[in-house]
């Protein structure tokens, strides 16, 4: 399993902290590692995560992991298709961290943008190592008249939306 690295973990903490986010969205649990690192931030802010992964084995393991962190009082994980699951997940969020399947990024974006908050950040993962798989998003999010938003070399590449309005 490909997880985030130690500095994107960190950028992650310190953008949950800064906006004292509150209702967190993850779409792409894993094994948990992104996952303790929002949780640990949400615990700061008196927050939660929800998080989205559709493999069972790895819901077992993400589970597993939090438990052993102390932290699975402070997260949902909701197994299922990530896109049926945000469709019918009720907002609004403060924070979400995309690091699922690439292809429906785009598919996300479109969802969770009306249930962000003014000030709500919107960050997705590899998108300077999966730059080219990555480019439509790219282009919407940084053309999208409700966000504005940054590729910040990090890791594998976070690119960092945040609604304006």
């Amino acid at each position: 399993m490909l997880n985030i690295t130690p500095d994107t973990g960190r950028l992650l903490w310190i953008l949950v902290h800064a906006i004292r986010a509150t209702r967190l969205v993850e779409v792409g649990t894993s094994n948990g590692y992104s996952t303790i690192w929002l949780a640990d931030a949400a615990r700061t802010t008196g927050g939660r995560v929800t998080s989205l992964e559709r493999n069972p084995e790895k819901v077992r393991l993400a589970r597993a992991n939090l438990a052993r962190a102390g932290l699975a009082d402070l997260v949902e994980i909701r197994a299922g298709v990530a896109a049926e699951t945000l469709a019918a997940l009720p907002g609004p969020f403060d924070f979400v961290f995309l690091d699922a399947d690439r292809p429906s990024y785009r598919t996300y974006l479109e969802l969770l943008v009306p249930q962000l908050v003014p000030g709500g950040l919107l960050i997705a993962d590899n998108v300077v190592s999966h730059r080219a798989e990555l480019a439509e998003y790219l282009a919407r999010v940084k053309a999208h008249p409700e966000l504005v938003a940054v590729t910040v070399p990090i890791g594998k590449g976070e690119e960092i939306a945040v609604k304006v309005r």
